[in-house]
């Protein structure tokens, strides 16, 4: 099927103006008159504060979700967040475990192996919950889809508090909250957070009931800030907001694992650069070797001894994912070229030992591979 393109015609004389009145460059002013935002938009996108922030109230089920945790609170219960293994996943059950640590809750966390349970909530796991004594289990980067198990864990007496940021079924879960800006009846202005940026809209709900200053929730930026970069969700409106303040706040080395995990990068600036070719490579090659507490570890730990050995695992891990990926693509390719197929249009390998992982040049799910090069047109 063909495709024709349509071409924005620049506004050259609004290009100039802006470029003037705000002394930015002519390109980015040529970006912002291509977008037609009003000068308040405008300042939002160039230079946006902690003010820029939508209500979290206005997500769905907000205020259920916040009252169910502060009751939590107040009655001492032992809760539980059930996360994931990538970066967002990684950072969401991170920022919300020390949110909650710090109002004297008692939290632990489960994060599924990725080779032996893969993604999202399984029953298996929400037995070992309930038999551990949690009263609360809080759901992070998924849950959305996890109708049976959400109806599991009610039927073990356990509640449930739903926060993704990923397309919700035609039914939802039956949960005591279920917190996703994708969900149909949202009135939440903007529909693209990663779920570590739900769980920051989450933790500012909280900090607005529970009368805390705004610097209770604001000090996780740097770690929101990764995960939502790290996510690959559009860097627009919110997502915008998160990543320029999370950026300045990852200057400030708060977080000591991240501060040692950006030295083992090599980069020497801080930017999105180093979020997503530097730390994100790192924390997401614990998931793929099946070994993401790693990197949760990280980032709870204020032990320098254990950083450092955390920082050094992590290192290896990425490496050992490095040479995994470089041997599966040259047998792949030796396959392609022996088995003379490289006039295919689409080819689909598979081979016992092929190890379960994804990135942006492959993707393997099942033992089976299917990946770009020269060979392939995909």
């Amino acid at each position: 099927m063909s495709k024709k393109w349509q071409y924005i015609e620049n506004n050259i004389e609004e290009a100039r103006k802006i470029a003037e009145r705000y002394n930015i460059s002519f390109l980015i002013a040529q970006i912002i008159a291509n977008k037609k935002l009003s000068d308040e938009k405008i300042k939002v996108f160039l230079e946006p504060t902690r003010e820029n922030f939508y209500d979290p109230f206005l997500l769905p089920d907000m205020e259920k979700a916040v009252d169910r945790i502060i009751k939590a609170i107040e009655k001492k219960e032992k809760v539980v967040i059930f996360g994931d293994y990538d970066v967002d996943g990684i950072t969401s059950t991170t920022v919300l475990k020390k949110f909650l640590e710090e109002r004297n809750l008692e939290v632990g966390y489960y994060i599924p192996n990725r080779l032996k349970q893969g993604y999202g909530l399984n029953k298996e796991a929400i037995k070992q919950i309930v038999d551990e004594g949690c009263t609360l289990m809080i759901t992070v980067d998924c849950g959305i889809s996890g109708i049976e198990d959400v109806d599991y864990a009610n039927s073990l007496g356990i509640d449930t508090i739903v926060t993704d940021h990923h397309e919700p079924l035609d039914i939802l879960p039956n949960g005591i909250a279920v917190v996703d800006p994708k969900i149909e009846e949202s009135k939440y202005p903007f529909r693209e957070l990663a779920g570590v940026g739900v769980v920051f809209k989450l933790i500012q709900g909280l900090s607005i009931k529970l009368g805390l200053d705004a610097k209770e929730n604001l000090k996780y930026l740097d770690l929101v800030c990764l995960g939502t970069i790290s996510d690959i969700v559009p860097l627009v409106d919110e997502n915008r907001v998160i990543t320029k303040l999370g950026l300045k706040l990852i200057e400030t080395h708060r977080n000591l694992g991240l501060r040692y995990l950006i030295e083992a990068c090599g980069f020497k600036k801080i930017n999105s650069g180093l979020v997503s070719f530097g730390i994100a490579p790192r924390i997401n090659a614990c998931g793929r070797m099946g070994f993401a507490e790693d990197a949760l570890k990280l980032f709870i730990t204020d032990d320098m001894k254990n950083i450092k050995e955390l920082t050094n695992k992590l290192n290896e891990y990425n490496r050992k994912r490095q040479e995994t990926e470089k041997r599966i693509i040259e047998e792949a390719i030796k396959e392609i070229e022996e088995g003379n197929l490289n006039k295919q249009n689409i080819i689909i390998l598979s081979r016992e030992g092929w190890h379960h992982r994804s990135n942006w040049n492959c993707v393997f799910k099942n033992n089976r591979y299917v990946f770009k090069t020269k060979y392939i047109a995909l």
